[in-house]
């Protein structure tokens, strides 16, 4: 016993001081901890459960608060200050958290013992008067204090409050022994967020970043505050025979008080309207409007064939998981629910949809033909119903017609605002189909607001790498570091989003030497990445550096033709520019041929700019300028172009022009022009904010 007792004392001691080598990183939780550890979550679980009689995140919580009462005990920092360095987001409940563990407010260390103090004075002086009139006192006290609370601070605290509607389904909880069920209680959950995703006035979080809920501990403070929501609906359930018994409720989450309850035991005939009635009772409880349109949407009836749903339901369970392999399961269940119901518009959608997701990565689409007939079916019996309108999309994005697919996605978008599968075709299509940072920029930060949980660290990094790019690409230099540095936070070894900081940080300090360093220090991390080669090789360039870019540039081009790959055509123009310089004449001119294809064949807003870099490096100043001149009357280009155009080492030979200072100050001013109707067009949205 004795050596059992030491042993788990040096692991309590082990996980705390990881917990507090990380304590300032607000994301580091239990799945970081057990990586930490080495353990599996659920082992770490079981043994802290154990050895502490608590759950993981509250042991994480306890020595983030365990720290803060040492940091305020120095009385060096504020309050807001020892929040964000011990890990919590929010300092109002950092403020809440410390309360409860301590027993008082943090920066109050003594007040137990000034209020005990005070007491016992209380109780060994005056007389019964002077007690009776400080009662009175303190009661007349109390009530004008009351009166200015309710009258000056609580419409400021309302107005604040009520800012924003914002709530979170949280998983159904399953009421049977029987699992089996578990899918029918899965699609309770699912028609209460699906109606509730309806309302316009209503940010409600996806399920995607709910389902990591499931089984939590956490409380509902913990929860909304992670989620950045208002309101907390739970629930469970169970299906006896032909009857539905539904338990829900909904939070007040930031106050972790109950608005609302109902016990519901229904006919399984009455589901329909069983799931209208709840999302109608909570719209009303938290105050927001359905509109008539969006009421008819919620009331309709998906079909009138009880089997076929509860199959429906069987399917769509499998397809929610958004693997390939379960897609492919969820086909038989679907179709049989379309047997049984031939007009069941959600079924052929779903289907669609699911052949969708198995042919999504192959080379070779087998299912084209799939989902054309079942989205066709599905808007042909329910053109309004927005699942039809992203299958129709997902054909046209199979058959590589991205234009028409975005007509459909954004009409989907349109009936249903809260959908996250819609933000995340239209981000697929605008980031890689479609360029255009503007709509992408858009759609990213409006589905961060419904999305913002359910990725793992990695997916997470590269989801801000991504919007980073595209804030500094249209010229948002502070919010593109700010959402780098989230990346960063996310996964620090994220070497894509290392070098794109250090672009980042060039657009703000113009300092080329200190991109070279930061660069440099990043392929240091992994030499054999051909990106940040590259990158690094151009910054020489832009240095005018040849000596170092042409050792870098060769060795990308080396392994480029040893394994045939065909990337950075782009580039081609400034690695044979810099093997000419070496004295490679002929790799160099070759380069610079294969490049003058490349534009040619250019069907971007770039086309004229690389033809004017092809006919400055030729000499043929009067077409360089003329290539130039055309590609300052396009829009859309990246700030990039802005910053490196002036300073290109392949313009030099038209520098000297009087019409090239004159088209580089046109290309900057349309480049603002385009900045400022994004900006504007962000703000009128409210999703651009600085902090």
């Amino acid at each position: 016993m004795p050596e059992i007792r030491s042993i788990d004392k040096n692991f309590l001691q082990r996980i705390t001081e990881i917990i507090e080598e990380n304590i300032s990183k607000e994301q580091f939780g239990v799945s970081e901890l057990a990586d930490e550890v080495g353990m599996s979550r659920s082992n770490l679980l079981r043994r802290v459960k154990k050895l502490t009689n608590l759950s993981v995140s509250q042991f994480i919580r306890n020595v983030r608060l365990e720290h803060a009462r040492e940091m305020m005990d120095e009385g060096i920092y504020t309050v807001s200050q020892v929040s964000y360095r011990v890990g919590f987001g929010s300092t109002s409940y950092f403020i809440k958290c410390f309360r409860e563990y301590y027993g008082y407010p943090p920066g109050k260390t003594g007040e137990r013992e000034i209020a005990k103090e005070n007491e016992d004075k209380k109780n060994k002086s005056g007389t019964q008067e002077r007690s009776s009139l400080i009662v009175i006192g303190v009661f007349v006290l109390v009530v004008l204090l009351g009166v200015f609370l309710f009258v000056f601070i609580k419409p400021l605290i309302t107005s604040e409050y009520k800012s924003e509607k914002s709530i979170a389904v949280l998983p159904f909880k399953n009421d049977s022994s029987d699992s089996v069920n578990m899918y029918f209680v899965n699609g309770l959950m699912e028609s209460t967020l699906n109606n509730l995703q309806k309302i316009q006035d209503l940010r409600v979080i996806s399920r995607t970043s709910v389902e990591k809920y499931r089984d939590s501990r956490k409380t509902s403070p913990e929860i909304a505050s992670e989620l950045d929501v208002n309101y907390l609906v739970e629930g469970s359930g169970q299906k006896i025979g032909d009857q539905i018994l539904l338990n829900i409720q909904l939070i007040d989450a930031k106050n972790d008080k109950q608005l609302w309850a109902e016990q519901y035991n229904r006919e399984s005939r009455d589901i329909f309207s069983l799931q209208s009635e709840v999302a109608k009772n909570i719209a009303a409880k938290i105050q927001v409007i359905i509109s008539p349109e969006v009421k008819k949407s919620i009331d309709k009836i998906p079909t009138g064939n009880m089997q076929a749903y509860d199959i429906f339901l069987k399917g769509i369970d499998l397809l929610n998981k958004g693997l390939p392999e379960n897609a492919k399961q969820s086909i038989p269940y679907l179709r049989k629910a379309i047997e049984m119901d031939p007009e069941f518009a959600r079924a052929y959608a779903a289907i669609a949809i699911a052949y969708y997701t198995i042919d999504e990565n192959q080379p070779v689409k087998q299912y084209s033909d799939s989902v054309n007939y079942f989205s066709d079916r599905a808007m042909f019996f329910d053109s309004k119903l927005p699942q039809s309108l992203i299958a129709k999309a997902l054909f046209y994005m199979l058959s590589r017609e991205y234009e028409l697919a975005v007509p459909y996605l954004e009409k989907a978008l349109e009936y249903n605002p809260n959908s996250d599968l819609v933000f995340a075709y239209l981000l697929d299509l605008y980031a890689n189909h479609i360029p255009n940072t503007e709509k992408y920029l858009e759609y990213a930060l409006r589905g961060l607001r419904i999305d913002i949980s359910s990725y793992d660290s990695t997916i997470a990094s590269f989801n801000y790498l991504h919007i980073a790019n595209a804030f500094i690409q249209a010229g948002f230099q502070e919010q593109a570091e700010k959402y780098i540095d989230k990346s960063l936070v996310y996964k620090p070894d994220n070497l894509y989003s290392q070098y794109t900081k250090a672009y980042i940080l060039f657009a703000k300090s113009k300092d080329l030497r200190q991109t070279k360093d930061l660069l440099l220090e990043v392929f240091g991390k992994d030499t054999t990445r051909l990106d940040i080669m590259q990158e690094v090789g151009k910054i020489y360039y832009y240095l005018r550096d040849y000596d170092n870019a042409y050792k870098y540039y060769k060795r990308f081009v080396n392994i480029r033709n040893t394994y045939h790959l065909n990337i950075y055509g782009s580039e081609n123009a400034k690695v044979g520019f810099v093997y000419l310089k070496m004295g490679n004449s002929e790799e160099g001119k070759k380069l610079l041929e294969e490049f003058r294809d490349y534009a040619e064949n250019d069907h971007s807003q770039y086309r004229h700019s690389g033809l004017a870099l092809y006919y400055s490096y030729k000499g043929e100043k009067e077409k360089a300028v003329e290539h130039l001149n055309l590609f300052s009357n396009e829009t859309g280009y990246f700030y990039w172009t802005v910053l490196f155009l002036p300073i290109e080492p392949l313009f030099d030979n038209i520098k000297e022009s009087a019409d090239f200072s004159k088209i580089t100050s046109e290309i900057e001013s349309n480049f603002k022009d385009w900045h400022n109707r994004i900006k504007n067009s962000l703000g009128q949205e409210g999703l651009l904010k600085t902090e």
